[in-house]
């Protein structure tokens, strides 16, 4: 299944490795950074606010977890958000274009 995921980062800087991390992995066929989005949420008992980075991931459901395991080691957040959308529909040279791109470790092509 074919999945977009949002990631929430304190500054373009750690979304910029967060998504080449996972471009280099192969974990995403595409990754948008959009700066500057303005959060407002629950933390520890208190509503908090303050400006963040949203990355917006295409990618499949397969390598969910490895995903969620790059970004953990990268993110600078005590508890980030990772949230994966299914993708109900789509265009279906775009769907296959993801999951081209998007290859588990040991079925990538060979090179050279």
């Amino acid at each position: 299944m074919h999945v977009v995921v949002l990631v929430t980062t304190p500054d373009v800087k750690e979304a910029e490795r967060i998504g080449q991390t996972l471009l280099g992995k192969r974990l995403a066929a595409c990754v948008n950074i959009m700066p500057s989005i303005r959060s407002r949420f629950w933390w520890r008992g208190q509503i908090e606010r303050c400006d963040e980075t949203l990355i917006i991931i295409k990618s499949k459901s397969e390598v969910f977890d490895e995903i969620v395991e790059s970004v953990r080691a990268i993110h600078s957040y005590e508890v980030p958000e990772i949230l994966a959308l299914p993708v109900k529909d789509g265009f279906s040279e775009y769907l296959a274009w993801i999951d081209d791109a998007v290859k588990r470790r040991g079925h990538q092509e060979k090179s050279g």
